[in-house]
């Protein structure tokens, strides 16, 4: 009895231990999808109301530019989203094509090659590396009887299994009923169809009298409401967002935010900067939820760092729009520190694609991008011919990695010359009775000098100018530069 009770004590101490990450990351492996077990029927077309099941999958791109290697690289992401997303995969084919087909994607002749590759493999999904139209769905599904996602559904699938906050999971909810609306559609003969014009009177014709809504109707009508009322909900909660970051701006703390492509590193970068003990996984989509910790200068001045959502080639703009409030993190920066995946075989093109989003959504609030700070991580895992890769293509660019602590503190004295400073130098002497406002320089000023008197305290400090305003009364000689 003794030992059991020594061995639980031991079991709590160490779940005492356990970081905020690290209890995330626990809480998320709590709950996996068990391969093979399903009660879904095996021809898709006999149900009229799927649940997206990831398990065994075989993959399908278009190559319409690029190299061959960039066609490869997109499929090699999407075979990563896809184990993301808890499948195994399976096969994976690229066809060379002008466009992608309209009717298919693929063409007729691959999608019999297609057909055969399913059978001959077992898979029951086929997952599509671009956003299908409804009708290049139905088609695909109808001649492979196989069922057929396409990389937005996909994406929407992780960002679904990963969300944790209520904004989070509101904003995922919005997304999907916005990629499922015009792709609603009922199969079997069973389903009432509406009948067109005045045909409830007996002027549609023959085949067009019915009862009235269909049940796709009645779907459509549901999930218009339900989209109202989740861009509600998100507003409201955008508001409280706005209301934190008024409060940062009002105290003038500069807000640095991480942003870059996801699985780039951002989370163990705010870890390795502040911390912060916020969830770190190998995985794509693991951060949903921004996270905000505070952090100072190496003079002491302080700032805030914000983890933000990771972007992706091609991210669905159902969820730009959904994420906008959490994007706006990044939009409204001081700062923006921008990671890049030094080990990833083509980093440059990370780097366009989280450009290309962040623009998207400086010129949709019609304001100027903020600075950027490039940041290559992972460089503990590149060789020394990758680094000098590296090197030539971002000059500029500060090396680290998160995981060995390598350019962290060269990556902090970076942050602090690019940072916003408090414009107003004040040379004051501060009565001991006015502790809270030596209190406020240090937390919102910089400190210069310092000097503890008979009189009070002798501080030379950068501070903003309504905080040079309360000092004035206090100023030595009169002095404010």
């Amino acid at each position: 009895m003794t030992e059991n009770t020594h061995n639980s004590n031991d079991w709590l101490d160490h779940d005492a231990e356990l970081s905020t990450g690290e209890l995330a990351l626990a809480d998320r492996a709590a709950l996996r999808r068990v391969s093979g077990l399903s009660t879904e029927l095996q021809d898709v077309t006999e149900v009229e109301y799927r649940q997206l099941r990831l398990e065994r999958v075989v993959l399908v791109g278009v190559w319409t530019e690029g190299t061959a290697a960039d066609s490869e690289a997109s499929l090699a992401e999407l075979a990563l989203l896809a184990e993301t997303a808890g499948s195994e995969v399976l096969e994976g084919l690229v066809q060379r094509r002008d466009r992608p087909d309209p009717a298919t994607y693929i063409g007729s002749g691959k999608v019999s090659e297609l057909r055969d590759v399913v059978i001959s493999t077992g898979a029951d999904t086929v997952i599509c590396d671009g956003e299908l139209s409804p009708g290049q769905l139905r088609q695909l599904e109808e001649k492979l009887k196989v069922k057929v996602v396409d990389r937005t559904a996909l994406i929407l699938d992780i960002f679904a299994q990963h969300a944790s906050s209520k904004e989070g999971k509101a904003q995922v909810e919005l997304a999907q009923l916005q990629y499922l609306l015009p792709r609603l559609r009922g199969w079997g003969e069973s389903l009432s169809r509406q009948a067109g014009g005045r045909a409830g009177g007996g002027n549609g014709g023959v085949g067009l009298r019915g009862p009235g809504e269909t049940k796709l109707e009645t779907d459509r009508r549901r999930i218009r409401a339900k989209i109202s009322k989740l861009r509600r909900q998100i507003a409201g909660m955008s508001v409280i967002r706005d209301t934190k970051r008024g409060a940062r701006i009002a105290n003038a703390v500069p807000n640095v935010a991480i942003a870059g492509y996801t699985n780039a590193g951002k989370s163990s970068l705010l870890n390795a900067l502040t911390g912060a003990g916020v969830l770190v996984e190998d995985a794509l989509f693991a951060t949903l939820d921004p996270t905000t910790r505070r952090s100072q200068t190496p003079e002491g001045l302080p700032y805030t760092l914000t983890d933000t959502v990771g972007f992706v080639r091609h991210l669905p703009h159902q969820l730009v729009e959904a994420f906008r409030s959490t994007l706006e993190e990044v939009a409204d920066a001081d700062l923006l520190v921008h990671v890049v995946d030094g080990s990833d075989a083509m980093p440059e093109k990370q780097v366009t694609a989280v450009r290309e989003v962040i623009s998207e959504i400086s010129e949709r609030r019609d304001d100027p991008m903020p600075a950027e700070l490039l940041v290559v991580n992972k460089v503990d895992a590149v060789g020394e011919l990758g680094l000098a890769r590296l090197r030539h293509l971002f000059p500029t660019a500060v090396l680290v990695s998160a995981h060995t602590g390598e350019g962290i503190q060269e990556l902090r004295e970076r942050i602090a010359t690019l940072i916003p400073r408090p414009e107003v130098v004040v040379e004051a002497m501060v009565p001991y009775a006015r502790g809270e406002l030596v209190a406020r320089i240090h937390r919102e000023g910089e400190i210069l000098k310092e000097r503890h008197t008979e009189e009070g305290t002798e501080l030379s400090a950068r501070v903003r100018p309504d905080l040079a305003g309360v000092l004035e009364q206090f100023a030595v000689n009169g002095s404010r530069a």
